[in-house]
């Protein structure tokens, strides 16, 4: 049975919205109709019978005064008048009732000069009246006075209105479907602008951009925020083929070099050359097999969504990182506060800190400084490595972490650098709620990395 309904719903917005808006419209023109022919109905009756049952209080007065004529001249409101005695004889009438029997033999009941109503048959005419009773006493005894009224304009009022009801609601709802039939589909226009578009873009054409609406309205703001989509699309897919063609230049140069040695090596069959150059096929080997684990590394941290969850004590594994780097070419000093204790990757951090020491090692000269502390203020943990070195030019403080970017190629080459190394450090720290930059200093580089405190810290 839902299954059926859902199949006789319409499936177009703009349909649905047509339907729904004609049904309530049409649910209150209903109510609003049977209330309004119902009121008039009842606004009718009670003029009417107001005014006959003023007409038999006067003739009842007058009888009650025993000056009561034998033909009861008639006045705007009634249409005839008829009196009768306790024995049913009529006593006095109009002159269209003149010489006729009792209209009805009811009686009104209770107390005198009280009336009672009811519909009465047509008197003469072919519509319907309506009859007032009154009784009291007079020197002649007690008498009834029915007094009737037409209920032919009323009638004919009732009649039109249900008749301009009729034809009016049906025209009414046909034309509230047309306004919001159109209506809707002026409305929807740019969001069939949009999906249109959107159907159109493809992984090669991500610079498209969806239509925005000048409305300012809901449908605007979707567009504006489909573009900002399509933006960080088209960003992701830059970023994407440049980190390709980035990696597939850098792997390709460590197995260019590796092929020629080897190719050197046939050519020169010399027992005293292999040494050397094993042993420079050896080094490329390992620079190739460090910018693939950092290129893994980077496709893992760019498809995680959620990172391991560890109450890291930083203090700590700094030390244990530090302890374990015993072939450095210069001695790192420590200035560690206790009490900086985060949530994450325990590995992932050891990676950060390790990445950031490998930087220093590189380019300082005598001096490498690493050192923690909390900040209470932002409840962060501040982990900054500094160096001695030739420091960061102030236009590349943002550039360094762009993933294969070497300020001085020729050096990075020559150290064992992949470029990779601070890229990941920021994505690691990213993924951790921090962020890593490069701050300025008189002398050398500085790098701070700035890690959200746990709830115990």
């Amino acid at each position: 049975m839902r299954r059926q309904l859902r199949r006789a719903w319409p499936g177009s917005v703009r349909a649905r919205a047509t339907v729904a808006a004609t049904a309530v419209v049409a649910l209150a023109l209903a109510a609003g109709s049977l209330a309004l022919t119902g009121l008039l109905h009842a606004n009718l009756l009670r003029n009417a019978e107001g005014a006959a049952a003023q007409q038999a209080d006067t003739v009842a007065q007058l009888a009650a005064q025993g000056r009561l004529p034998a033909v009861v001249p008639l006045v705007p409101g009634a249409d005839f008048i008829q009196v009768v005695d306790a024995g049913g004889t009529v006593i006095a009438a109009s002159p269209n009732l003149a010489g006729r029997p009792p209209v009805t033999r009811a009686r009104s009941g209770g107390r005198p000069a009280r009336s009672a109503t009811w519909d009465g048959a047509p008197v003469g005419a072919e519509y319907r009246q309506r009859v007032v009773v009154a009784a009291t006493d007079s020197p002649a005894g007690r008498l009834t006075v029915y007094a009737g009224t037409s209920l032919r304009d009323a009638d004919a009022a009732y009649e039109t209105t249900r008749t301009a009801l009729a034809i009016g609601v049906p025209l009414l709802l046909l034309t509230v479907a047309a306004v919001t039939w159109r209506v809707t589909g002026r409305a929807l226009l740019p969001v069939e602008a949009i999906r249109a578009e959107v159907a159109e873009i493809t992984g090669h054409d991500l610079h498209r951009r969806v239509p925005v609406p000048h409305t300012e309205d809901e449908i605007a703001r979707l567009a504006v925020t489909m573009n900002a989509t399509l933006d960080r699309l088209e960003d992701a897919g830059i970023r994407q083929r440049r980190f390709i063609a980035d990696a597939s230049h850098e792997l390709r140069s460590p197995i260019t070099v590796l092929r020629t040695q080897l190719e050197v090596a046939l050519a020169h069959p010399d027992p005293a050359l292999w040494p050397d150059l094993v042993s420079d096929a050896l080094e490329d080997t390992v620079r190739l097999q460090d910018l693939a684990a950092d290129l893994l590394l980077l496709a893992r941290l760019d498809a995680a969504d959620r990172v391991p969850t560890e109450a890291v004590d930083l203090a700590g594994l700094c030390r244990e990182v530090l302890a374990a780097r015993g072939a450095d070419r210069i001695a790192v000093s420590t200035d560690l506060a206790p009490g900086a204790t985060v949530t994450g990757s325990r590995t992932w951090l050891s990676r950060l800190l390790t990445n950031l020491v490998d930087n220093a090692q590189r380019y300082a000269d005598r001096r490498i400084e690493v050192s923690l502390r909390t900040d209470r203020t932002s409840r962060t943990a501040v982990l900054e490595v500094r160096d001695d070195g030739p420091g960061i030019p102030p236009a590349d403080l943002d550039r360094i972490f762009e993933r294969f970017t070497r300020l001085d190629d020729a050096r990075s080459r020559e150290l064992g650098g992949t470029g990779l190394g601070l890229a990941i450090a920021r994505d690691i720290a990213a993924h951790h709620g921090g962020t890593l930059r490069a701050e300025a200093q008189p002398h050398g580089a500085r790098l701070v990395a700035r890690l959200p405190l746990t709830t115990a810290g």
